[in-house]
């Protein structure tokens, strides 16, 4: 049994990890949070924790933010380097658990993140695995926007359309006051269903923020990582991920691609999914729709994913096993 927190160096910056299963020859699942910014260990090691039956689980704080925003420089950040950062923590995880490959999954801002590593970084992974799939940073926003705004006058929300008309629809994924802005679209959303049909009427701290504080899973010392860090690498990323079209750098892997993604996610909107995964080449692709979900579907329909998610990354295991 290994249930071990610890720093590691990435990228020349201390980053924390979290490593957690019942045997470490298991396959290796790396977990990539969203945001950027917004970890997310303490949902995955508390709701999901019975993947360590099947895994060796790992989750990360990504630089900036949780437990690795010590000597961050966060002006600087920008999304190769977080690829940077991801590939050396799959050579670090390979060393570790003496794996050729090892599996990484990644949910919103965390699906962008895979998949560039994918892409850029085959060498030492076995299959990505995308939720909450994001595709075009500005399409994103506009559509995220547009439903939000269709929803609030449908209600007959007053205040909300009021608010959104004075935000206005964001220029090229970037919403006037930058992560100010963002946060009242994003709340709006979530009340109206946008994330998930199970948040809705939750705000973006009740439903994210106040869980990280308050379930055991991070120190005082994490704390003030989430709490500071959170705001700071979505202000510095956001207009680089806001800039961002996976249809037009980011469509060619040698490993296979599995999208398991929310019909009725309007965060990450599940619109754009489709198009993208028809243009994408691969030893091995699938898509898989989750009727019942939004922007989370290990969340809103947790065991049918991770049913579906053993499933397809242990047959990937099996063909690796047959083939040596």
């Amino acid at each position: 049994m290994i249930d071990e927190k610890l720093m590691v160096s990435l990228g020349g910056i201390d980053q924390k990890i979290h490593i957690r299963t019942d045997d470490g020859t298991k396959p290796v699942l790396l977990f990539l949070h969203g945001g950027p910014g917004v970890c997310n260990r303490n949902t995955i090691m508390t709701h999901h924790a019975d993947l360590a039956d099947t895994f060796t689980m790992v989750t990360w704080d990504q630089r900036g933010s949780g437990g690795s925003w010590k000597g961050v420089e966060y002006e600087k950040l920008t999304i190769d380097m977080m690829v940077e950062d991801a590939n050396d923590l799959v050579g670090y995880l390979c060393r570790r658990f003496d794996k050729d490959r090892i599996f990484i999954i990644g949910g919103s801002w965390g699906s962008l993140l895979g998949a560039r590593l994918a892409n850029k970084h085959p060498e030492h992974i076995a299959a990505f695995v995308g939720f909450g799939q994001f595709v075009n940073g500005a399409l994103n926003e506009k559509i995220s926007y547009e439903y939000t705004l269709a929803e609030a006058e449908k209600a007959g929300d007053a205040k909300g359309v009021e608010a959104l008309k004075k935000l206005g629809a964001p220029v090229l994924g970037v919403y006037k006051g930058g992560y100010d802005g963002m946060m009242i679209q994003r709340n709006l959303m979530m009340k109206y269903g946008g994330y998930s049909k199970n948040e809705k009427k939750r705000s973006y701290l009740q439903a994210f923020i106040v869980p990280m504080v308050t379930d055991g899973e991070f120190s005082l010392y994490d704390i003030f990582g989430l709490v500071v860090g959170h705001k700071k690498v979505l202000k510095a990323m956001w207009p680089e991920v806001g800039a961002t079209d996976l249809e037009s750098d980011c469509v060619d892997f040698d490993v296979p691609v599995f999208i398991f993604d929310g019909r009725l996610d309007k965060n990450t909107p599940a619109d754009l999914v489709e198009h993208w995964y028809d243009m994408i080449n691969a030893p091995e692709k699938c898509l898989v729709w989750f009727d019942n979900s939004g922007h989370n579907p290990m969340g809103d329909e947790g065991e049918r994913f991770k049913r579906l998610l053993r499933e397809k990354l242990i047959a990937v295991k099996e063909r690796e096993a047959c083939r040596i």
